[in-house]
């Protein structure tokens, strides 16, 4: 079969009702940004929340193109890492929001990856109730996967993301240029998530990166831009059915029960968020051979597209009944019964998937070799 990089649209929307809402690719976006935030109906004081590495590079770019547009822009720079996504740091961010003279009509902007999308967007849910806020994701990670859909929240000490909201941003502008400024093993990370959406909803879409692989893993591949719009097309699709996670929206969790687990037992910021993700996929692909169906032949498919992007596929050392008790406290478990989004082939999942201890064990081992 040939696969090929089919033209895709430079926007994406997403269809949420009253909450709708575009997400604009391309890249030397940035400079636009507050143009497109005026065009939307965003208005008043803004406080740009960056963290310590991106602010430095596309801080005042951003904050320019705000101030262009007549915005009164305030401005937040967290720490970078997971450790941000802590209630001590949005406390201190809901004081500089205060500073900012951000009202009820004004809005947060979040320049930066996940964990500033994270912390920012639920800045924004929060506070005051809520205000509207712009999505500015410079990550690949941030680009295809937590940007959109509008989950938002922070870490606890006993699991990752177990605080947070649905709140659906105004306006996601992901600008591809920031990738190439993207240190190589956070671009590696977010090629984990590109990889899940072929697993559980695009087969041809999962055929086209394997033939790509060795392209894929240059941030400056020019077919980078389609991948993403093809992406988030997917999320969208997801979203648009299942806002709050209800039923099917759980899909977009493959390989994430185990992730999570390993984040918190090997410290945050160990681990990348995508590589853990991308081991908790190989660990779900093994489960899933056990428990669904899932061809052998398509498993191994799925461990080498990842081995070949430069993914982590083996579990680390550490302990299994520390990983186990980790996953407990998962958001996705049930009476501490962790549940699995497993794949029945290429392109076709299931949720909610429960796995009986030996055979959590079993993948566990067969994922140390």
């Amino acid at each position: 079969m040939t696969y090929s990089l089919k033209p895709m649209p430079s926007e994406v929307n997403v269809d949420v009702g009253e909450r709708s809402y575009r997400i604009i690719i391309g890249s030397a976006l940035l400079p636009t940004l507050g143009a497109v935030c005026r065009d939307i109906g965003l208005a008043g004081s803004c406080l740009l929340v960056s963290d310590s590495h991106v602010d430095l590079i596309y801080g005042d770019v951003v904050a320019r193109s705000l101030k262009t547009a007549g915005f009164t822009v305030g401005r937040a720079v967290v720490p970078a890492g997971e450790e941000s996504k802590s209630g001590e740091r949005l406390f201190s961010l809901y004081g500089k929001a205060i500073g900012a003279g951000l009202d009820r009509s004004g809005f947060v902007v979040a320049l930066g990856g996940g964990v500033v999308g994270d912390l920012a967007g639920f800045l924004a849910a929060t506070y005051l109730r809520g205000v509207r806020y712009a999505q500015v994701p410079t990550s690949l990670l941030a680009m295809v996967d937590s940007s959109v859909g509008g989950k938002t929240g922070i870490n606890l000490p006993q699991g990752k993301n177990l605080v947070g909201a649905f709140y659906q941003p105004a306006i996601v502008v992901a600008d591809t240029s920031t990738l190439k400024t993207l240190p190589t093993r956070e671009y590696i990370s977010g090629l984990a998530e590109v990889v899940k959406y072929g697993i559980i909803r695009d087969a041809e879409f999962f055929g086209l990166l394997e033939a790509e692989a060795g392209k894929l893993k240059d941030a400056s591949f020019e077919g980078l831009e389609r991948i993403i719009s093809r992406c988030c097309a997917i999320k969208a699709e997801v979203v648009s059915l299942d806002e709050r996670e209800s039923g099917l929206r759980a899909i977009l969790n493959f390989g994430h029960t185990l992730g999570h687990a390993l984040e918190r037992v090997t410290g945050y910021g160990h681990f990348l968020h995508g590589e853990a993700v991308a081991i908790g996929m190989a660990f779900a692909a093994r489960l899933s051979v056990r428990l669904k169906g899932l061809s052998p032949v398509e498993c191994n498919r799925i461990v080498t597209l990842m081995v070949q992007l430069g993914l982590p596929v083996s579990v680390p050392d550490c302990q299994w009944r520390e990983v186990r008790a980790a996953m407990s406290v998962d958001k996705k478990s049930k009476s501490l019964a962790p549940r699995f989004v497993l794949a029945e082939q290429i392109g076709a999942v299931a949720y909610g998937c429960e796995v009986p201890e030996s055979t959590l064990e079993e993948a566990w081992d067969s994922c140390r070799a």
